[in-house]
Protein backbone atom coordinates (compact mmCIF):
# COMPACT_ATOMS: atom_id res chain seq x y z
CA UNK A 1 0.00 0.00 0.00
CA UNK A 2 1.38 3.41 -1.01
CA UNK A 3 0.70 6.76 0.20
CA UNK A 4 0.69 10.05 -1.93
CA UNK A 5 -0.13 13.24 -0.21
CA UNK A 6 -1.21 16.14 -2.86
CA UNK A 7 -0.19 20.02 -1.26
CA UNK A 8 -0.27 23.57 -2.68
CA UNK A 9 1.97 26.13 -1.50
CA UNK A 10 -1.26 27.99 -1.09
CA UNK A 11 -5.15 27.27 -1.90
CA UNK A 12 -6.67 27.76 -5.38
CA UNK A 13 -4.26 25.75 -7.53
CA UNK A 14 -6.65 23.43 -8.04
CA UNK A 15 -4.88 20.75 -5.82
CA UNK A 16 -8.50 19.49 -5.24
CA UNK A 17 -8.96 19.03 -8.96
CA UNK A 18 -5.93 17.17 -9.65
CA UNK A 19 -6.88 14.93 -6.60
CA UNK A 20 -10.16 14.22 -7.79
CA UNK A 21 -8.87 13.29 -11.52
CA UNK A 22 -5.84 11.19 -9.90
CA UNK A 23 -8.80 9.03 -8.00
CA UNK A 24 -10.64 8.50 -11.08
CA UNK A 25 -7.95 7.60 -12.94
CA UNK A 26 -6.10 4.85 -10.31
CA UNK A 27 -9.58 3.01 -9.49
CA UNK A 28 -10.04 1.98 -12.78
CA UNK A 29 -7.15 -0.10 -12.51
CA UNK A 30 -6.23 -0.34 -8.49
CA UNK A 31 -7.98 -0.12 -5.57
CA UNK A 32 -7.85 3.18 -3.47
CA UNK A 33 -8.78 4.57 0.17
CA UNK A 34 -9.55 8.38 -0.39
CA UNK A 35 -8.59 11.35 2.42
CA UNK A 36 -9.97 14.90 2.20
CA UNK A 37 -7.36 16.46 5.02
CA UNK A 38 -8.38 19.65 4.27
CA UNK A 39 -10.51 19.89 7.74
CA UNK A 40 -11.22 23.82 7.93
CA UNK A 41 -12.61 23.87 4.62
CA UNK A 42 -12.71 20.27 2.63
CA UNK A 43 -14.07 20.27 -0.37
CA UNK A 44 -13.59 16.90 -2.40
CA UNK A 45 -16.58 15.70 -1.39
CA UNK A 46 -18.13 18.21 -3.60
CA UNK A 47 -16.34 16.40 -6.82
CA UNK A 48 -17.26 12.70 -5.47
CA UNK A 49 -20.76 13.14 -4.31
CA UNK A 50 -19.96 10.74 -1.40
CA UNK A 51 -23.10 8.06 0.91
CA UNK A 52 -22.07 8.83 4.30
CA UNK A 53 -21.92 5.60 5.79
CA UNK A 54 -20.54 6.75 9.87
CA UNK A 55 -20.44 10.21 11.56
CA UNK A 56 -18.50 10.46 14.22
CA UNK A 57 -17.76 13.83 16.94
CA UNK A 58 -14.29 15.21 17.30
CA UNK A 59 -13.44 16.24 20.56
CA UNK A 60 -10.26 18.19 21.71
CA UNK A 61 -8.72 20.54 24.10
CA UNK A 62 -10.91 22.10 27.28
CA UNK A 63 -13.04 25.11 27.88
CA UNK A 64 -13.51 25.73 31.67
CA UNK A 65 -17.22 25.79 33.05
CA UNK A 66 -18.43 26.99 36.12
CA UNK A 67 -21.55 25.69 38.17
CA UNK A 68 -23.31 28.34 39.59
CA UNK A 69 -25.45 26.48 42.39
CA UNK A 70 -21.22 25.81 43.98
CA UNK A 71 -19.51 29.10 43.05
CA UNK A 72 -19.30 31.58 45.76
CA UNK A 73 -18.08 34.21 44.18
CA UNK A 74 -14.96 34.61 45.74
CA UNK A 75 -13.42 36.10 42.30
CA UNK A 76 -10.30 34.30 42.02
CA UNK A 77 -10.96 32.47 39.10
CA UNK A 78 -11.06 35.72 37.57
CA UNK A 79 -7.92 37.39 39.13
CA UNK A 80 -5.65 34.29 37.60
CA UNK A 81 -7.23 34.29 34.23
CA UNK A 82 -4.68 35.42 31.94
CA UNK A 83 -7.42 35.74 28.61
CA UNK A 84 -9.68 37.74 30.77
CA UNK A 85 -12.29 34.44 30.09
CA UNK A 86 -14.34 35.33 33.31
CA UNK A 87 -17.41 37.20 33.14
CA UNK A 88 -20.02 38.23 35.89
CA UNK A 89 -23.68 38.64 34.29
CA UNK A 90 -25.96 39.85 36.50
CA UNK A 91 -24.03 38.53 39.68
CA UNK A 92 -23.07 35.17 37.71
CA UNK A 93 -19.68 34.09 37.08
CA UNK A 94 -19.76 32.88 32.89
CA UNK A 95 -16.55 31.60 31.08
CA UNK A 96 -16.52 33.44 27.95
CA UNK A 97 -15.69 30.41 25.64
CA UNK A 98 -14.15 31.73 22.44
CA UNK A 99 -11.89 33.98 25.14
CA UNK A 100 -10.86 30.56 27.06
CA UNK A 101 -7.51 29.02 26.52
CA UNK A 102 -8.18 26.01 28.49
CA UNK A 103 -5.26 26.68 30.69
CA UNK A 104 -6.98 25.43 33.70
CA UNK A 105 -5.18 28.32 36.19
CA UNK A 106 -8.89 29.16 37.53
CA UNK A 107 -9.66 24.92 37.90
CA UNK A 108 -6.61 24.33 40.38
CA UNK A 109 -7.29 27.97 41.97
CA UNK A 110 -10.96 27.58 43.05
CA UNK A 111 -11.41 26.94 46.37
CA UNK A 112 -14.51 24.93 46.30
CA UNK A 113 -14.13 23.20 43.05
CA UNK A 114 -17.21 24.59 41.18
CA UNK A 115 -15.01 24.18 37.78
CA UNK A 116 -14.67 21.85 35.77
CA UNK A 117 -12.71 21.32 32.56
CA UNK A 118 -14.81 19.37 29.76
CA UNK A 119 -13.48 18.75 26.61
CA UNK A 120 -15.96 19.75 24.05
CA UNK A 121 -16.66 18.70 20.59
CA UNK A 122 -14.85 20.97 18.00
CA UNK A 123 -15.83 19.29 14.55
CA UNK A 124 -16.94 15.81 12.80
CA UNK A 125 -15.22 13.17 11.04
CA UNK A 126 -16.94 10.94 8.29
CA UNK A 127 -16.16 7.71 6.61
CA UNK A 128 -18.09 7.79 3.28
CA UNK A 129 -18.30 5.43 0.26
CA UNK A 130 -18.00 7.12 -3.19
CA UNK A 131 -17.75 5.64 -6.78
CA UNK A 132 -14.16 5.30 -6.75
CA UNK A 133 -13.51 3.91 -2.95
CA UNK A 134 -13.80 4.66 0.18
CA UNK A 135 -13.58 8.76 2.01
CA UNK A 136 -12.48 9.83 4.90
CA UNK A 137 -13.40 13.08 5.69
CA UNK A 138 -13.87 15.77 8.30
CA UNK A 139 -15.33 19.16 9.50
CA UNK A 140 -13.74 21.24 11.91
CA UNK A 141 -16.26 23.78 13.25
CA UNK A 142 -16.02 27.15 12.52
CA UNK A 143 -13.00 29.14 15.13
CA UNK A 144 -11.82 25.87 16.08
CA UNK A 145 -8.22 24.98 16.71
CA UNK A 146 -6.65 21.62 16.35
CA UNK A 147 -6.98 20.75 12.89
CA UNK A 148 -3.70 19.12 12.90
CA UNK A 149 -4.78 16.93 15.17
CA UNK A 150 -7.96 16.15 13.01
CA UNK A 151 -5.91 15.98 9.81
CA UNK A 152 -4.18 13.36 12.01
CA UNK A 153 -7.32 11.47 12.60
CA UNK A 154 -8.72 11.25 9.50
CA UNK A 155 -4.94 10.43 7.37
CA UNK A 156 -4.77 7.10 10.49
CA UNK A 157 -8.21 6.18 9.65
CA UNK A 158 -7.79 6.14 5.82
CA UNK A 159 -4.41 4.19 6.56
CA UNK A 160 -6.08 1.59 8.25
CA UNK A 161 -9.12 0.88 6.47
CA UNK A 162 -6.78 0.68 3.52
CA UNK A 163 -4.69 -2.11 5.44
CA UNK A 164 -7.81 -3.84 6.35
CA UNK A 165 -9.07 -3.90 3.03
CA UNK A 166 -5.98 -4.65 1.24
CA UNK A 167 -6.10 -1.61 -0.88
CA UNK A 168 -3.48 -0.27 -3.49
CA UNK A 169 -3.42 3.14 -2.86
CA UNK A 170 -4.29 5.90 0.08
CA UNK A 171 -4.29 8.88 -1.78
CA UNK A 172 -4.82 12.02 0.69
CA UNK A 173 -6.31 15.75 -0.82
CA UNK A 174 -4.02 17.62 1.48
CA UNK A 175 -4.61 21.31 2.94
CA UNK A 176 -2.76 24.21 1.35
CA UNK A 177 0.38 25.86 2.83
CA UNK A 178 3.39 24.93 5.27
CA UNK A 179 1.59 24.81 8.56
CA UNK A 180 0.38 22.02 11.12
CA UNK A 181 -2.13 20.65 9.17
CA UNK A 182 0.28 20.65 5.98
CA UNK A 183 2.79 18.59 8.39
CA UNK A 184 0.32 16.22 9.98
CA UNK A 185 -0.84 15.31 6.12
CA UNK A 186 2.57 15.09 4.93
CA UNK A 187 3.98 13.29 8.06
CA UNK A 188 5.03 9.57 6.81
CA UNK A 189 3.99 9.32 3.57
CA UNK A 190 5.50 7.49 1.10
CA UNK A 191 5.53 10.49 -1.28
CA UNK A 192 4.38 14.37 -2.05
CA UNK A 193 2.80 16.09 -5.12
CA UNK A 194 2.97 19.43 -4.98
CA UNK A 195 0.22 21.43 -7.50
CA UNK A 196 1.79 24.85 -8.34
CA UNK A 197 0.57 27.74 -10.63
CA UNK A 198 2.41 29.94 -13.06
CA UNK A 199 2.06 33.20 -11.12
CA UNK A 200 4.33 35.89 -9.31
CA UNK A 201 4.27 33.28 -6.32
CA UNK A 202 4.59 30.55 -8.09
CA UNK A 203 8.09 30.16 -7.62
CA UNK A 204 7.71 31.15 -4.22
CA UNK A 205 5.28 28.57 -2.80
CA UNK A 206 6.59 25.66 -4.25
CA UNK A 207 10.12 26.88 -2.53
CA UNK A 208 7.49 27.13 0.69
CA UNK A 209 6.20 23.93 0.18
CA UNK A 210 9.43 21.86 -1.10
CA UNK A 211 11.31 23.06 1.96
CA UNK A 212 8.57 21.66 4.38
CA UNK A 213 8.79 18.16 2.32
CA UNK A 214 12.22 18.47 2.39
CA UNK A 215 12.56 19.01 5.96
CA UNK A 216 11.09 16.06 6.68
CA UNK A 217 12.72 13.89 3.74
CA UNK A 218 9.70 13.31 1.82
CA UNK A 219 9.75 12.33 -2.19
CA UNK A 220 8.56 15.06 -4.05
CA UNK A 221 7.07 15.67 -7.28
CA UNK A 222 5.99 18.59 -8.94
CA UNK A 223 3.16 19.53 -10.86
CA UNK A 224 2.13 22.33 -12.68
CA UNK A 225 -1.27 23.56 -13.07
CA UNK A 226 -2.78 26.11 -16.03
CA UNK A 227 0.83 26.00 -17.17
CA UNK A 228 -0.15 28.00 -20.33
CA UNK A 229 -1.44 30.78 -19.03
CA UNK A 230 1.77 32.36 -18.08
CA UNK A 231 4.64 30.18 -20.16
CA UNK A 232 7.41 32.77 -18.67
CA UNK A 233 6.53 31.65 -14.65
CA UNK A 234 5.85 27.86 -15.84
CA UNK A 235 9.31 28.33 -17.50
CA UNK A 236 10.54 29.78 -14.08
CA UNK A 237 9.02 26.78 -12.17
CA UNK A 238 10.65 24.14 -14.76
CA UNK A 239 13.99 25.54 -14.20
CA UNK A 240 13.56 25.41 -10.10
CA UNK A 241 12.59 21.93 -10.47
CA UNK A 242 15.57 20.76 -12.51
CA UNK A 243 17.96 22.69 -9.71
CA UNK A 244 16.20 21.37 -7.08
CA UNK A 245 16.40 17.99 -8.40
CA UNK A 246 12.09 17.27 -8.36
CA UNK A 247 10.54 15.53 -10.82
CA UNK A 248 8.36 18.04 -12.64
CA UNK A 249 5.37 14.92 -13.53
CA UNK A 250 2.80 16.90 -15.34
CA UNK A 251 2.57 20.15 -17.24
CA UNK A 252 -1.33 20.94 -16.95
CA UNK A 253 -3.19 23.01 -19.75
CA UNK A 254 -5.59 25.80 -18.65
CA UNK A 255 -9.52 25.36 -20.10
CA UNK A 256 -13.05 26.05 -18.90
CA UNK A 257 -14.05 22.59 -19.26
CA UNK A 258 -12.25 22.30 -15.76
CA UNK A 259 -15.07 24.58 -14.17
CA UNK A 260 -17.74 22.87 -16.54
CA UNK A 261 -16.95 19.30 -14.72
CA UNK A 262 -16.68 20.74 -11.42
CA UNK A 263 -20.28 22.55 -11.90
CA UNK A 264 -21.13 18.75 -13.19
CA UNK A 265 -19.68 17.47 -10.00
CA UNK A 266 -17.41 15.15 -11.62
CA UNK A 267 -13.02 15.08 -12.39
CA UNK A 268 -12.30 16.42 -15.67
CA UNK A 269 -11.12 12.77 -16.59
CA UNK A 270 -14.34 11.46 -16.14
CA UNK A 271 -16.43 14.21 -17.69
CA UNK A 272 -14.24 14.72 -20.65
CA UNK A 273 -11.95 12.01 -20.99
CA UNK A 274 -11.02 12.82 -24.06
CA UNK A 275 -9.92 16.47 -23.94
CA UNK A 276 -5.92 17.78 -23.42
CA UNK A 277 -6.51 18.32 -20.01
CA UNK A 278 -7.50 14.86 -19.07
CA UNK A 279 -5.34 13.36 -21.26
CA UNK A 280 -2.82 15.64 -19.41
CA UNK A 281 -4.01 14.17 -16.14
CA UNK A 282 -3.36 10.51 -17.68
CA UNK A 283 0.27 11.55 -18.21
CA UNK A 284 0.52 13.16 -14.72
CA UNK A 285 -1.27 9.68 -13.15
CA UNK A 286 1.21 7.08 -14.87
CA UNK A 287 4.27 9.09 -13.60
CA UNK A 288 3.22 9.39 -10.19
CA UNK A 289 2.24 5.47 -10.73
CA UNK A 290 5.86 5.17 -11.77
CA UNK A 291 7.60 7.32 -9.33
CA UNK A 292 5.38 5.49 -6.28
CA UNK A 293 6.50 1.82 -7.49
CA UNK A 294 10.34 3.00 -6.79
Amino acid sequence: MKQLVVLSGKGGTGKTSVTASLAHLSAQESTIVLADADVDASNLDLLLSPTVLETHDFSSGVIAEIDSKECISCNICAEVCRFDAINVIDGMYTVDKIACDGCGACYYQCPVEAISLPTPVVGQWFRSDTRFGPLLHAHLFAGQENSGKLVTLVKQEARLLALDQKRDYVLVDGPPGIGCPVISAAAGTDMVLIVVEPTVSGVHDLERAHATTEHFNISTMVAINKADINPKRTQEIADYCKEANLPLVGIIPFDTVVTEAMVAGKPVTEYAPEHSVSKAMESLWHKIRAQLAK
